[in-house]
């Protein structure tokens, strides 16, 4: 390979361009960033090489990192300009309705959906890390309808940034992520909400927030720009999600109201095996 092109260029982008320069560093990469700024800091901290808006001809893969909502526009637009031997690949963190969009394209072949299982909650290009990826799961999903040929530039690329790859389908990531992601995100942001919303009346609240608070609502320095599409793709798992943990709430809510604390200590010990689980993650 020796041209890659990376539309988007934040946290996720940029730390594939770093990746992909400290294992490939004869390739040439390109980007482009529809924010003025982040362009610019991406050419300053040489994330990418030049930048322009359109992959060249001779472009072996194309990733695209931008908000998961534009993807699919985006992709019909790429598979049309493209030339055969190039590779496009999303890093988007919902699939389903992405991968049905593209179902009957004429290029379908020259498409791979992704999603790496990375992140922090900081963004744009200053937040990019060269190792952000390394050992990281890489989740596929429909495989077997990217064209074999351009299967082989995908893995020569995941293999040389140290990526584990799963297999899915686009219904089952979406909802297994809205519970163990998009569900993580929510929360954290309306737990935020509902402190600062109290602080209107009580200006000391977070003189007594303590680390538990901060770890939290960490998640809820994410760019909302980013998480609002997200919660729009999947919204269909995202309301059965938050569906469950209300009721779970809820449940808690009637036990401590009614004084039922061997109801409200079973709930807590129920969860216990999570830390084992995570452990050994």
């Amino acid at each position: 390979m020796k041209h890659i092109h990376i539309i988007g260029l934040g946290l996720i982008g940029g730390s594939f361009a770093l990746a992909i320069r400290k294992a490939f560093p004869e390739i040439h990469i390109s980007g482009f960033d529809k924010n003025d700024q982040h362009l610019e800091e991406a050419k300053y901290l040489g994330l990418i090489d030049e930048a322009v808006e359109s992959p060249p001809v001779e472009t072996d893969i194309v990733l695209l990192a931008t908000p998961v909502d534009t993807l699919a526009q985006l992709l019909q637009e790429l598979l049309e300009k493209v030339s055969a031997e190039t590779l496009i690949i999303d890093l988007g963190s919902t699939k389903a309705r992405l991968c049905q969009s593209l179902a009957d394209h004429p290029k379908r072949a020259q498409f791979l959906a992704g999603h790496p299982i990375a992140g922090t909650e900081y963004s744009g290009p200053r937040a990019a890390k060269e190792d952000l990826l390394n050992g990281k799961v890489f989740i596929i999903c429909e495989m077997e309808k990217t064209d074999v040929h351009l299967k082989g530039k995908a893995y020569e690329l995941f293999e040389a940034l140290n990526l584990k790859l799963r297999f899915m389908d686009p219904q089952e990531h979406d909802l297994h992520l809205a519970f163990v992601s998009h569900l993580s995100h929510i929360s954290s942001f309306m737990l935020g909400k509902t402190v600062m919303d109290k602080m209107e009346d009580e200006r000391h609240i977070f003189d007594m927030a303590g680390s538990g608070f901060a770890s939290t609502v960490r998640l809820a320095k994410s760019s909302p720009e980013m998480w609002t599409p997200i919660i729009k793709e999947n919204k269909e798992f995202v309301l059965e999600a938050l569906g469950s943990y209300i009721a779970k709430l809820k449940n808690l809510e009637e036990n401590i109201k009614g004084n039922d604390f061997e109801a409200v200590s079973r709930q807590l010990q129920a969860v216990a095996p999570l830390k084992e689980i995570l452990d050994l993650k």
